[in-house]
């Protein structure tokens, strides 16, 4: 779903989704997802990133799979935030401890250009800046986001593209 950039409703803000799975099916349940946030009324995903597998950061467990979604939606950024806790709830979720291992995680990176600092959400995504397996996959959708030295300070970091970028219609 990559390529140019697309065009964004006009009542609509343009949001940026970091998802990850490192247990179960991977693919399928970042597909699942890609479904589900497609299904929200007052969101639409204009294109994905292809799929990064990378070594889970300050955790342990399987790799995870990542990507990262480009929406258009008319939710507000807390009502997007419970949506997306309710798809994570929907594949089976669990937060035992922080950073445990995960059938499926869904981040709010971007919101437009707002800066959000509630309890409950912080925008633009307060780790984001450390973390490969979301600046790379970003850096594909809007190069502009992703500062060259953001990249280089996560180089050192375990990641690897994966083949192909059809993932999402299967």
């Amino acid at each position: 779903m990559g390529g140019a950039e697309p065009s964004v409703p006009e009542a609509a803000t343009r949001a940026w989704i970091g998802l990850g799975a490192n247990l179960g099916d991977r693919e399928a349940a970042l597909r699942a997802a890609v479904r589900a946030i497609a299904a929200l009324p007052g969101a639409q995903v204009l294109r994905t990133s292809t799929l990064y597998r990378s070594a889970p950061v300050d955790a342990g467990g399987p790799d995870y799979l990542n990507a990262v979604a480009e929406i258009a939606t008319t939710l507000e950024p807390h009502a997007l935030l419970a949506a997306l806790q309710t798809i994570e709830q929907g594949a089976g979720r669990e937060r035992p401890y922080r950073n445990a291992p995960r059938t499926l995680d869904l981040d709010i990176l971007l919101y437009g250009e707002q800066r959000i600092a509630t309890p409950t959400l912080t925008v633009p995504h307060p780790r984001m800046d450390e973390r490969a397996f979301v600046l790379l996959p970003l850096a594909e959708l809007v190069p502009a986001r992703v500062p060259p030295e953001a990249l280089h300070a996560v180089a050192s970091q375990a990641i690897e593209r994966c083949q192909g970028s059809g993932w999402v219609a299967g």
